[in-house]
């Protein structure tokens, strides 16, 4: 495996910028602490981005979609040709990720890391399939090691990509038919936890299929036991080329300085990985919304993160994130805009 850069240091977050946003904070004509975790947002974006006065102008989105062989085992309530033909609805403006992007004036992309079924040329897709999907988790690993290097690096092709572009915040989505059962297999192997307390519903299943998913991702947890002691080997073994490939691009990310909105379920998975990885990732990932898939809250405390957003929420395709950009933004824009004590004549604390 090629994965010499994913050992390269994070960039390190500016304490000078943080304690002059601190400071500047304290200054705001307005009660300490009253704008709550809008004045965290603005200190935390102003130690990223090496200012006291951060902007939050252009975020660009990444969409990596690929399929996945434990779809054989009736994983998911959707079949598998959803996933090109969800590739085809994100080019087409049909998307609930579309729609937001467009909204957001962000750049949207899609990566196509291995749908099953062709994907024709389209507009803003990239063809970087790396195979037709991932093999059966649940019967064998899930991919190569040249197929875990490739995807690692599509997702930190997509981050340079983003940097090239000027973006200053990073989204990642995914999409792949019956990827929540490779990311909860995923979990559970890191976390340590059962697949009865982590697999959920994912596209929609009642609670037999929810319980014959958990059935399935044991039986992946039994077959590679003896090869789950390092994350690559759990992502290798039990993951996706999308969720392999966010967590290169979060990685990438940290290495960049480049902010990080993490979206739901999946892409906090591929975050565990990271930070797994490299402890020092954290510093540059905001969380931003629960899932209503039941094992996004486990994944979460181990990251120790606190989502922006509660709002029930468990489409993917970077659509929870994308609905927290506007909060970074106000943020951002009241830190900035809002006057001092000083320049207002107005009277402080006593």
């Amino acid at each position: 495996m090629n994965t010499d850069w994913l050992a390269q240091p994070c960039a390190v977050l500016n304490e000078s910028t943080r304690t002059a946003a601190l400071k500047r904070q304290g200054q705001l004509t307005k009660p300490p602490g009253s704008l709550g975790r809008l004045e965290a947002i603005a200190v935390q974006l102003s130690a990223m981005q090496g200012t006291d006065k951060p902007l939050m102008e252009h975020a660009h989105i990444s969409i990596f979609a690929a399929d996945h062989g434990v779809a054989a085992e009736g994983v998911s309530a959707f079949p598998q040709a959803v996933t090109a033909e969800m590739v085809r609805n994100f080019a087409r403006g049909g998307a609930a990720i579309s729609v937001l992007a467009t909204c957001l004036k962000a750049t949207l992309e899609v990566v196509n890391l291995g749908t099953v079924s062709p994907v024709e040329p389209l507009a803003n897709v990239r063809d970087e399939r790396i195979a037709a999907g991932t093999a059966n988790l649940a019967r064998d690993s899930a991919m190569t090691e040249a197929q875990l290097d490739a995807a690692l690096q599509a997702g930190r092709t997509a981050l340079l990509r983003a940097k090239q572009d000027g973006a200053q915040l990073f989204i990642g989505g995914e999409m792949g038919i019956a990827n929540t059962t490779s990311a909860s297999a995923v979990a559970c192997a890191l976390l340590h936890e059962s697949p009865q307390l982590l697999a959920g519903p994912g596209t929609g299943l009642d609670g037999n299929g929810v319980a014959r998913k958990a059935i399935v991702i044991q039986r992946a947890l039994n077959l590679h036991q003896a090869n789950l002691a390092q994350p690559l080997d759990v992502m290798r073994h039990l993951g996706g080329f999308e969720i392999a490939a966010l967590t290169g691009a979060y990685l990438a990310a940290a290495q960049n300085g480049i902010p990080v909105l993490v979206d739901g379920f999946i892409s906090s998975v591929a975050a565990l990985v990271a930070v797994r990885l490299n402890s020092h990732v954290s510093g540059w990932l905001m969380f931003a919304h629960t899932s209503a898939e039941p094992g996004h809250q486990c994944v979460l405390a181990a990251l120790n993160a606190q989502p922006l957003l509660q709002l029930g929420m468990r489409l993917g395709e970077g659509s929870g994130a994308a609905m927290a950009v506007p909060l970074l933004q106000l943020a951002c824009a009241l830190h900035n805009g809002m006057a001092t004590f000083e320049a207002a004549g107005v009277s402080g604390k006593i």
